[in-house]
């Protein structure tokens, strides 16, 4: 399995869920989109890349449950977040209120203080619990300090630090449309089976870099339909005054050309796709299903390891699973943890370890692809208990 990525075979890589990997047969895809772009910039640009660029939307729409009108590329889901806000400064008002939980993603949080900044709304953020022992506690803490002055809720699918699956579906049901939710669903498609149709939110942002495997630079933007006319993108262009001329709608008039810029890692995506579903008899139910029973495995091990239960429910678990080291265990940090680099150094695994929620506790979380193996498995309990002095 490791020869179908390009990845070093020296080391362990239990990362996917920060950069993901892109498999050789997509990294060869964009390799051939590259030299058919470079052999005419100029044609490829103005008659090829439309074309092109409509087909690999349409095959992600299909697979995250969009309608393609619903539907824009953008680098990254940051970027998505960043749009959305800019989209939305013109709505608020001095003392409108953005929800936040103190789960998300640091990038994202950022944005949102810059925008309450901009327009005079508060930032509230929702404290959630880690360890957890049920969903309900997630929906009942960003519920609780929503008010009538709340205008915006951004919550992640799967929250980077803690790898929490959210119960989006309940928490959306109870604020739209009243108050619009904004999901950061970065981690979502090609991890959990993920709909952005059925769930009803009126912004999503996922990375199609990470476990739908694309080439880096590659993300969504999904936008209901009664917000599309009123969304722009990150990077004012052309498209603002009509001066792009793809078809499709506001949504892609807007976000289709945001300057000259490699997009190939868009129209690879379809590729990847096709080259994921094929790792497995079951397609993608089964490539999500293994990398899931596996994560679950890892947790599982580590938990054994520092005698502590497992810090969140199963259903709460994709193939991401985050384990908290004991304080009295964990080496002080900034934002990566020193026993990231031990493990790294010393025992070549790849494997991301946090000073999370502050710099005297530790996070170690654990996220496998099918490239990985319980062997591997093992080597990272040796290594960590190693380290622990366990």
């Amino acid at each position: 399995m490791m020869s179908f990525w390009r990845l070093d075979p020296d080391v362990i890589h239990l990362n996917h869920g920060s950069f993901g990997a892109t498999p050789g047969p997509v990294l060869e895809e964009q390799r051939r989109l590259r030299d058919a772009m470079e052999s005419n910039p100029t044609r490829w640009f103005l008659a090829d890349y439309q074309p092109a660029l409509d087909q690999a939307r349409s095959r992600v729409a299909d697979f995250v449950g969009s309608d393609p009108a619903g539907l824009g590329f953008v680098n990254n889901a940051t970027e998505g977040v960043n749009s959305v806000l800019r989209s939305l400064e013109a709505d608020l008002r001095l003392g409108d209120e953005i929800v936040v939980p103190d789960h998300s993603y640091n990038a994202c949080r950022n944005a949102v203080e810059v925008t309450a900044a901009r327009t005079g709304a508060r930032v509230v953020t929702a404290a959630i619990p880690f360890p957890l022992r049920s969903a309900s506690e997630v929906t009942d803490r960003i519920l609780g300090v929503v008010t009538d002055r709340t205008r915006l809720l951004m919550v992640d699918a799967v929250t980077s630090p803690t790898a929490l699956v959210l119960p989006l579906a309940e928490i959306v049901a109870a604020l739209e449309p009243e108050v619009r939710v904004l999901v950061d669903a970065a981690h979502a498609p090609g991890m959990i089976d993920f709909d952005v149709t059925a769930l009803g939110a009126s912004y999503v942002t996922a990375n199609c870099h990470k476990w739908m495997c694309s080439p880096k630079g590659s993300a969504l933007l999904y936008v209901r339909e009664d917000h599309r006319d009123r969304i722009y993108p990150a990077v004012i262009s052309h498209g603002y005054n009509g001066g792009w001329p793809a078809e499709g709608g506001h949504l892609h008039t807007q976000f289709d050309w945001t300057g000259t810029d490699d997009p190939t890692a868009w129209l690879a995506t379809p590729v990847a796709l096709e080259a994921m579903a094929g790792l497995h008899p079951d397609g993608w139910d089964g490539v999500r299903r293994a990398n899931r029973d596996l994560c679950l495995t890892a947790r599982d091990m580590l938990t054994d390891l520092l005698g502590i239960e497992a810090p969140a429910p199963d259903g709460m678990i994709g193939a991401i699973a985050s384990v908290p080291l004991p304080r009295s265990l964990s080496p002080g940090g900034t934002i990566f943890n020193p026993l990231m680099g031990a493990l790294r150094t010393r025992w070549g695994i790849e494997v991301m370890v946090m000073s999370w929620p502050d710099p005297s506790a530790g996070l170690l979380r654990v996220s496998t692809q099918q490239y990985n193996t319980v062997e591997h498995l093992d080597r990272l309990v040796d290594a960590v208990a190693a380290e622990l002095d366990l």
